[in-house]
């Protein structure tokens, strides 16, 4: 007899006895019980909340809105934005309204914060599923702004697009992080 061989019938006897253990202290309905509730808690991973900021520092972004006013168009965030302040239409500087959600894809935008002299990289979310938030200032900053082949860094597109609900509502600033 090889050792291959050694191996393998090794390795099936104590596959057998594990087995075999969990067989008699463990019936085929909890079994089924315990496999069900995995399947199902696979099936909710994706509705439960998780931290889209990828490592990025809160501190900053509180940091950030205490230098100018959040609810003009003039505010150094917004230096390549299109769209209505949703912050405007009861939403925040970074989160959408109630009723809408974030858009799926964005553009983004370099700006340069007057209060530190840094230059952040800005993430520019349309809020998609409700009609057009028209108490809203209008916002049509095109600092940076590339052609229209230039997806990623073009603002005049609905980015509503890829949304199942594709209504453009208003656009939220998010901070990326810090340009290099």
């Amino acid at each position: 007899m090889s050792i291959f061989d050694k191996i393998t019938d090794w390795m099936d006897r104590m596959t057998e006895v594990s087995v075999r253990g969990v067989a008699s202290t463990t019936g085929r309905r909890s079994f089924l019980a315990r496999a069900g509730l995995g399947l199902v808690g696979a099936a909710v991973m994706p509705v439960l909340p998780f931290d889209r900021t990828f490592g990025g520092s809160g501190g900053m972004a509180l940091a950030a809105t205490a230098d100018g006013d959040e609810f003009s168009c003039d505010y150094w965030r917004y230096c390549a934005l299109d769209g209505n302040l949703c912050n405007s239409c009861g939403g925040t500087l970074t989160q959408c309204p109630p009723g809408s959600e974030v858009s799926k894809v964005s553009w983004v935008g370099t700006c340069r914060n007057p209060t530190d002299g840094k230059d952040y990289l800005v993430s520019y979310n349309d809020c998609c599923g409700r009609a057009e938030c028209d108490n809203a200032p209008f916002c049509n900053a095109n600092q940076g702004e590339r052609p229209g082949y230039r997806m990623g860094l073009h603002n005049d597109i609905n980015w509503c697009m890829a949304n199942a609900s594709q209504g453009y509502h208003c656009t939220v600033a998010v901070l990326v992080g810090i340009a290099e």
